[in-house]
């Protein structure tokens, strides 16, 4: 039987991940890949890189371990600046692959990528799997995305009722050492794909590197250590500090750890320490994360269309200037400001910061939300397209939200910030 090629995207991890499992199963030899995709690298029309510095950081450091920890189960990992189209179909050539081993995806750019190299490899077998997901496509009580509703409570309470949350897929067994081949290729750093290095900011309520065992490391701190999460609803959104919330947004943005995993690390949290309102709230934030996805299943690309998912026709504007005023935290609301500062210096921000300065932006600026978007796709290190454009659509009145709010900003800022203290960190010349 021919080679398999595990093809690494969003899935940066060895526990819980069907395509390396598959993989391994069905084939004696097999080798992985990753592609620091130049196209993801690039300048938007609006001034910014698509993945800027921070999460460039971050998935470097999540790519290292990866390599490390498929090598010893004697899989290398072959890694490129370059397009999966240009290098795939070399792989494929030189190592006699019969079969491609990867996460299934579906928005535009990812699906394009993929439906070239079908075409260019007529003769390989492409075989994808929904490894993103807490409630698996196949068992949601629809019978196809189109039936996803419009409101997420709805969503939720029909999954809860009706799914079970699959168990997770053990780590593949080690391969022969003969299965290894000579790697030479390297991994870029910031320099390669034409972004700054820097040191992080002590401010930063993400001071966290990527990769698999860091996800753990922050589940074991966050989780029994400390056992924060028994508060986690009480706490979350607060604006300082790295306790606030469990912070694991990242690591699931870039797959190094799935959802089912931490699903299945709170039941065992809530059978060992406790089991509360605090507990379930972890889990009631990951169906959000699900439900955008179907969500994103449903729609398509109007997710990126300035009418979103309701083709709803609004006075929307766009200036540069104040799109300029908006990033580097000039605006005249200094709860905005500070939060815009923040991310800017540390590729995070707490939620409750997210809503408002997206609230503010599409709201009480009424500029193009998309332009908002995209610089959130640029800074975040946690940036998840179906949570990014989801999120941008409900909080800007053209998707999910029934209600169509707008936020106070000072009535936000008094309430989530009444000392000042969050302000007067940011402001901070």
């Amino acid at each position: 039987m021919g080679k398999g090629l595990i093809w690494f995207e969003n899935n940066l991890r060895v526990k819980d991940n069907k395509a390396l499992f598959e993989a391994c199963e069905k084939h004696k030899n097999v080798i992985a890949v990753y592609c620091f995709d130049p196209r993801k690298f690039k300048e938007t029309k609006y001034g910014f890189p698509k993945t800027g510095k921070f999460r460039a950081k971050f998935l470097m450091e999540s790519i290292a371990p990866l390599r490390k920890k498929l090598e010893e189960l004697n899989i290398s990992l072959l890694t490129f600046h370059k397009k999966p189209e240009e290098i795939i179909p070399k792989i494929i050539e030189n190592h006699q692959i019969e079969a491609i081993y990867f996460q299934e995806e579906w928005t535009a750019e990812e699906k394009q990528v993929i439906d070239t190299l079908k075409k260019e490899l007529p003769t390989i077998d492409f075989r994808s799997f929904y490894t993103q997901f807490l409630f698996h496509p196949e068992d949601i009580p629809y019978d196809d995305f189109s039936e996803i509703p419009k409101v997420y409570t709805e969503f939720r309470k029909k999954c809860e009722k009706y799914v079970q949350v699959r168990k997770e897929i053990e780590i593949p067994p080690q391969k022969p050492a003969s299965n290894l081949i000579e790697n030479t290729s390297k991994i870029p750093n910031l320099k390669d794909l034409r972004l700054e290095d820097f040191q992080q900011d002590p401010r930063s309520a993400f001071p966290f590197k990527g990769g698999e065992a860091e996800a753990w490391k922050r589940i074991d701190h966050y989780f029994w250590k400390t056992k924060k999460l028994s508060d986690y609803k009480e706490t979350r959104n607060g604006l300082l500090g790295k306790h606030y919330s469990s912070k694991l947004s990242a690591w699931l943005a870039n797959g190094s750890i799935s959802a089912i995993s931490i699903y299945h690390e709170v039941k065992k949290f809530e059978q060992e320490i406790t089991k509360n309102q605090d507990t379930y709230w972890l889990i009631f934030e990951l169906i959000w994360r699900d439900f955008f996805k179907y969500i994103s299943q449903k729609h398509g690309n109007s997710i990126f269309c300035l009418g979103g998912i309701l083709d709803k026709e609004l006075d929307w504007n766009f200036s540069k200037e104040k799109l300029r005023n908006w990033i580097d935290g000039e605006t005249n609301e200094e709860f905005v400001n500070a939060n815009m500062n923040e991310i800017a210096a540390t590729g995070f921000m707490s939620n409750r910061g997210r809503q408002n300065v997206n609230s503010f932006w599409a709201k009480e600026l009424k500029q193009d939300w998309r332009a908002g978007a995209a610089y959130f796709e640029s800074v975040l290190i946690d940036y998840d397209v179906h949570s990014n454009w989801g999120n941008w659509m409900y909080n800007s009145g053209v998707g999910n939200d029934p209600r169509d709010r707008k936020f106070n900003i000072k009535k936000q800022a008094a309430h989530y910030d009444p000392d000042n203290e969050y302000v007067h960190t940011w402001l901070k010349k």
